[in-house]
């Protein structure tokens, strides 16, 4: 199998040689590479001997590539890193709360429509008094729970949200006479009221310490019924009747392309509860507190990270390095991917924050976690006490007297309230259900089910519809505005910028003359991820500078008909000097076995079929695949002697995975070309499909984010002006509207319209 290249070739040689394996510059292979290439039909001397998907590894074997290894899930392991200056870390910091906000549907930030907040109901309980609550987080959805105001006092005072927990009934809990005697004598509980109804004890005490407390319900828990307990926090199975683009429920395919989920909503209502106890007059805004236990420190931890109005965070039993989280409510797409627990508090710092430890996933905090909580803090100057772990070790998972007696020590210290240290929780007169709940005959519960389930869906996706049609672009000024909100979501999403060339390594396999050049074939590394990628180069003589990626269906083999021969559109290209690279993305050609079914996502190890269990600890396939392309994408664009132009080409469910790619690749392709077909995210059915991605439709689907590949020249099939009007807009607001140009061809004969388009345009 060797052959050698006449010396018109040598600047292709140069060209991947600087990244090669021991077999570049050179025309001769190692025997172990005769022996990998042994399943070949013939020598490669001609086009009929480039079999249909050349082989770089021995067949069935697969690359060694890092993200075949099974899925992270929220038992992993979730360490913090502080980083070396305190600018690091303020980055770093802007990038995870945006990567929460999107997570939680909350990029860019909602409108907040007004709350109509009713209060009713006042109870007099001698020195505090509790009122019924309720108001709307977006038209038609309402947050309900109880107010806790001191008596006896007067002018602004502090305010405290509270956010409970996966206790049963949620604020209604009352745990029984016999459970709380078993907690009393276990040290855990101090009166039999306090124990039995915990919930309660937290906000009685916060007001007779001076504050105002709103202590709100989950979704599914006590008075919020619209969306059920069942689905909120028991989700398990696909609904396909609420699964389609034209009407949806949560947790379908469709509700995850507008990042709409039980977590996002539960942290929107957080802020518009926040926004309900800053309405009230007689709440000082300066000294603002949330805590809560279990999911409601999730909530916490979320809500201190996302708004800047709260001054002092306690989130009790949740943060953590290992388990972050097991319900539906606390996990979304893209949330914990490259982050964790740790920190989302870190990112409170420097301002106050406690938190608790018990017999559960937290009990290595001490160890792991708070040590470098603890340096954060001291890295932005912030004093000792401003960060507190109280391990409470030999409880298990709570938010029991103990832990509650450390928050009241803790918001006393902080904000001052003068109070006799240490606080003690006093006994209260527990109050009923039916004494708490917000509904009555004058107050009747709003509708629920899945009608208004499927209501609330296409309301929120209307909304987000409508805030990018008032961003569309229509000069520079608003072309900005519209780039700053895209640009960063596409960052999130792809979460990858484009390798530097120390990253990557290319080992050649083989190199070999055809009839109209050169063919070589190797592994592409992405050395710091773990990456390795099986490629081709079909490079002609002579050769012009041009090279064109060309991403298929079938990865690299989809240069190749059945009989071995280079397809027209390619061979169309190299007859006119230009180079032509394929490759196999991940789950494509090599990396599959053969007699495979189609390519899915795989899912995490967890029987309930959620994406955000799979899709907020790993990025989808078409995501890691448009990371191949980046690298591919940098590899050709790193060399010594580097080729006047890298172009590209992508159709069918390549075009998505190129688009993504050219979020990060602005300014190192010359030319593009894509055929779409139509596609669109929203039209995706199964969350574990290959083009499948979390977000892909709220932020304009396909078209955006073809669109932010302007202004580089573009040409677009599968689409029309009037089906992608985003498109030209941008276009047109950069002032390149002549770079982008609209197929006119049959879809049979598109591939064909692209590549003269590539050789006309120059």
């Amino acid at each position: 199998m060797q052959a050698t290249a006449s010396r018109s070739a040598d600047p292709i040689r140069h060209l991947l040689g600087r990244h090669a394996g021991p077999t570049s510059g050179h025309p001769r292979l190692l025997a172990a590479v005769v022996t990998m290439l042994a399943g070949l039909a013939a020598p490669l001397a001609a086009d009929r001997a480039l079999a249909a998907g050349p082989r770089v590894l021995p067949a069935e074997k697969q690359p060694a590539d890092a993200r075949l290894a099974p899925p992270k899930d929220l038992n992993g392991y979730f360490p913090f890193a502080v980083p070396a200056t305190a600018q690091q870390w303020a980055e770093r910091a802007e990038r995870v709360r945006r990567q929460i906000a999107l997570s939680q549907g909350l990029w860019p930030m909602p409108p907040r429509t007004p709350l109509s907040a009713v209060v009713h109901g006042l109870i007099d309980q001698g020195d505090y008094t509790i009122e019924k609550v309720y108001f709307q987080s977006v038209p038609g959805f309402y947050v309900t729970g109880n107010l806790y105001r001191p008596k006896g006092r007067s002018g602004r005072m502090p305010g405290v949200l509270f956010p409970h927990g996966h206790w049963n009934d949620g604020r209604f809990i009352d745990i029984g006479r016999q459970a709380v005697r078993r907690e009393i004598v276990a040290g855990s509980e101090r009166f039999e009221n306090g124990g039995r109804s915990l919930l309660q004890a937290l906000p009685v005490q916060v007001a007779r310490m001076g504050c105002v407390c709103f202590h709100y319900d989950m979704i599914g828990y006590a008075d919020s019924q619209q969306l059920s307990f069942q689905l909120a926090h028991r989700f398990a199975q696909q609904r396909p009747e609420m699964n389609s683009p034209e009407s949806w429920g949560l947790f379908s395919p469709q509700a995850e392309s507008y990042l709409q989920s039980i977590m996002g909503l539960q942290t929107w209502n957080s802020i518009r509860a926040l926004d309900f106890l800053l309405s009230l007059p007689d709440v000082d805004p300066s000294r603002i507190a949330v805590t809560g236990a279990s999911g409601g420190g999730t909530q916490t931890m979320l809500l201190a990270a996302l708004d800047s109005r709260v001054s002092l965070a306690f989130p009790a039993v949740m943060v953590s390095t290992a388990m972050q989280g097991g319900c539906t409510c606390e996990n979304a797409c893209y949330l914990r991917i490259d982050t964790g627990n740790v920190e989302f508090a870190a990112l409170f710092a420097p301002k106050p924050q406690g938190m608790t430890a018990a017999n559960d996933w937290t009990k290595e905090m001490a160890t792991k976690g708070f040590p470098e909580l603890a340096a954060l803090y001291r890295l932005l100057g912030a004093p000792q006490q401003q960060v507190q772990l109280f391990a409470f070790t030999h409880f298990p998972h709570n938010y029991n007297y103990v832990s509650r007696s450390a928050f009241y020590n803790f918001l006393n210290k902080h904000f001052r309230l003068g109070l006799e240290e240490p606080v003690v929780e006093e006994d209260y007169p527990r109050l009923t259900r039916e004494q708490l709940t917000v509904w009555n005959a004058a107050h009747p519960a709003p509708p629920g089910g899945e009608a208004f389930e499927r209501a609330l869906c296409r309301q929120l996706a209307q909304t987000a519809r409508q805030q990018l049609e008032e961003l569309t672009p229509r000069d520079a000024a608003s072309l900005a505005r519209w780039q700053g909100v895209l640009q960063p979501a596409a960052e999130v999403i792809l979460g990858r910028e484009l390798p530097a060339s120390s990253d990557l390594e290319f080992e050649k396999s083989h190199e070999s003359t055809t009839g109209f050049g050169l063919m070589f074939a190797g592994l592409l590394r992405n050395k710091p991820k773990g990456e390795e990628l099986p490629v081709v180069f079909l490079l002609p003589q002579p050769w012009h500078g041009r090279t064109v990626i060309w991403l298929s269906g079938e990865g690299k083999a989809g240069l190749f008909a059945a009989d071995g021969s280079v397809v027209a559109p390619v061979r169309s290209l190299l007859d006119a000097g230009v180079a032509v690279a394929g490759i196999d993305l991940l789950m494509q050609g090599e990396f599959l076995a053969p007699g495979s079914g189609p390519v899915k996502n795989r899912p995490v190890n967890n029987p309930r079929q959620f994406a955000g269990y799979t899709y907020g600890y790993n990025r989808p396939l078409v995501v890691q695949r448009a990371h191949d392309v980046l690298s591919l994408i940098a590899f050709m664009r790193h060399h010594e002697q580097k080729p006047k132009t890298v172009e590209l080409v992508a159709g069918g469910e390549m075009a998505p995975v190129a688009a993504l790619a050219l979020t990060a690749a602005r300014g190192a392709v010359d030319r593009v070309a894509l055929d779409t077909q139509g596609f669109r995210f929203l039209h995706v059915s199964d969350y574990l499909d290959a083009s499948f991605l979390p977000g892909g439709a709220k932020y304009g689907d396909l078209p955006a984010w073809i669109a932010l590949v302007a202004p580089t020249p573009l040409w677009l099939a599968g689409e029309t002006p009037s089906s992608a009007p985003i498109v030209q807009a941008v276009y047109t607001a950069h002032g390149n509207g002549a770079a982008l140009a609209w197929a006119s061809a049959a879809k049979e004969q598109t591939a064909a319209q692209a590549v003269q388009w590539l050789l006309e345009v120059r």
